[in-house]
């Protein structure tokens, strides 16, 4: 589109790569696997463009095989968070000052990286490091992340775009200044793409920023942070620090110049964020922005008509692909009972031929989840739910973290809609349905919408169309992004932008231009060509 001055490159989205047997990008990927397996790497922090190493070595391990050695990373502590943000600071001038076509073209080319000479490092280190499988490595690491940098440039040119109307001899112009200090973003273990876009999104607008990523998710944020380099980020523009979360904050959250705060994870942690910046908000030079995303306990409600194979096949892939660990994944379904005993005839068939191990084998659907934590939480949830009079087990229930951390897709049923599986985050591949009296539909819509004190995803399913909108209507405030007859999964940058409300976040919607529109301060200029010479008004006389 033109902003008046030049022209951007129309986004299209990344074409997705199937990995088929016999193909070419299959036998690539494979080897770059082998070749990652059979190495260990070493990955510092990156403060004011130099490499920095922690006094801490920690080993990065592969979570379907946790005896094995990725390589090392070197965390820090206060220290080097300061310098982080004192690298942050000392860049920011120079870089808010760069002409905005300028600071685009850096990511445009970290797209091109990414999606090219990059690609199967990104999704091998995705796939190694954070347990996804090929196809489900793919869709982040390549595609989502490529779709970010190249759709956040198009978003940006619409913002410098949009300018106010002059009156004659006037010319009113709006300048869309980057934060006064720096950005702190915090990004999870779950998604290579979201930890790239949390600090590049910022950045693309003028900012700089301090950018301490999951320890589970270091092996690909290091080669993100290579990519940037490469692509012509100047030092200083984006710190990338490892250190102790509360420790980092410390710093981070005490300090005069904080400008912002970019963050996924949990509700938890971002509500002490909060906290944190509410009783430091006198010390600030200027109010922080505030944006996170923080997961859901997101549903699926089928109507009586239904298609019941369809419902299956979404509830599998919603609740079960990367086992369970997306923020947006299905963990509590409202099936009515006229289609109960065909869905989980389906569910059983489907589950049954489900294979579970590490994500090197192709045919693996599951892998393994992401940590000893959330194995020991994960299956607590299960060993809990095994003992509740109300819930039965459907399918899977076993855990075993001997060689890596695995957990067969589980499906309870429950008899209490209010039972802990159908209320609390469980982020894992779990799965409660409750099953309620066809003549019960508003009832349980009135259940879905009380039932969790999130409102990230959610799915109808229905073929009624009266009653898609009723339920559409009813759910208006239950989910920030919602799927008619479709998995409540998949966003797609440029397509479904992404986030949700209540205690699942801000809504600012990653992936939009409702998320860049944070990142900006902007300036009005008024300027008269024409200056009055004389103080009378005509209607003075």
């Amino acid at each position: 589109m033109s902003t008046g001055f030049f022209q951007v490159p129309t986004p299209i989205n990344e074409p997705i790569l199937a990995y088929a047997t016999g193909s070419k990008e299959r036998e690539q990927l494979q080897n770059k696997l082998a070749e990652l397996r059979a190495k260990q790497i070493d990955i510092p922090m990156y403060i004011g463009g130099k490499s920095v190493q922690g006094a801490q070595k920690v080993a990065m391990t592969c979570p379907h095989d946790h005896q094995h050695v990725l390589g090392y990373y070197y965390e820090g502590g206060k220290k080097e968070v300061g310098q982080a943000i004192d690298a942050a600071l000392g860049a920011h001038a120079a870089w808010s000052a760069t002409p905005w076509e300028r600071r685009a073209a850096i990511f445009l080319k970290a797209a091109e990286l990414s999606a090219t000479q990059y690609r199967m490092d990104l999704n091998a280190r995705t796939m190694l490091g954070q347990s996804k499988n090929a196809f489900q490595a793919e869709i982040d690491a390549a595609c989502e992340w490529v779709d970010f940098l190249r759709f956040n440039v198009h978003y940006a040119s619409q913002i410098y775009a949009d300018q106010p109307i002059s009156s004659p001899g006037v010319w009113n112009r709006v300048e869309y200044r980057a934060l006064e200090g720096f950005v702190y973003a915090l990004t999870p273990f779950n998604f290579t793409a979201i930890a790239g876009n949390l600090p590049a999104a910022p950045a693309l607008m003028g900012n700089t920023v301090v950018w301490k990523p999951s320890p589970s998710q270091v092996y690909s944020a290091g080669l993100l942070m290579d990519i940037l380099t490469e692509a012509g980020l100047p030092d200083g523009v984006i710190n990338l620090v490892f250190a102790d979360g509360p420790e980092a904050g410390d710093v981070v959250f005490n300090h005069r110049d904080f400008a912002g705060v970019h963050f996924t994870g949990s509700t938890a942690v971002f509500q002490t964020i909060w906290k944190n910046i509410g009783n430091n908000i006198s010390n600030y030079k200027s109010y922080p922005r505030i944006v996170g995303e923080t997961g859901g306990k997101d549903f699926v409600v089928a109507h009586p008509s239904a298609e019941p194979k369809a419902l299956s096949v979404a509830i599998i892939r919603g609740a079960f692909e990367y086992q369970g660990q997306k923020c947006s994944a299905a963990s509590r379904a409202y099936v009515p009972a006229s289609l109960w005993p065909k869905v989980e005839a389906y569910l059983k068939e489907d589950l049954a031929a489900i294979r579970m191990g590490g994500t090197e084998d192709f045919g693996n659907f599951v892998n393994a989840v992401i940590d000893a934590k959330a194995f020991a939480k994960i299956s607590g949830f299960i060993s809990d739910a095994q003992q509740d009079a109300d819930v039965t087990v459907v399918a899977g229930g076993n855990c075993d973290d001997s060689k890596g951390y695995f957990v067969e897709p589980t499906v309870l049923l429950t008899k209490n809609p209010k039972s802990r599986t159908m209320v609390e985050e469980i982020f894992g591949p779990v799965l409660t349905i409750y099953v309620y009296p066809d003549a019960e539909w508003k009832q349980t819509l009135a259940l879905v919408d009380e039932t969790s004190a999130y409102a990230l995803t959610g799915a109808i399913f229905a073929q009624d169309s009266y009653a898609l909108e009723e339920a559409k209507a009813f759910l208006v405030n239950a989910a920030g992004n919602l799927y008619l007859n479709d998995k409540c999964t998949g966003a797609v940058v440029g397509q479904q932008p992404f986030g949700g409300a209540r205690a699942s976040g801000t809504n600012d919607k990653a992936g939009s231009y409702l998320n860049l529109l944070r990142w900006v301060s902007p300036r009005t200029v008024k300027e008269v060509f024409v200056s009055p010479t004389d103080f009378r008004y005509p209607f003075l006389g």
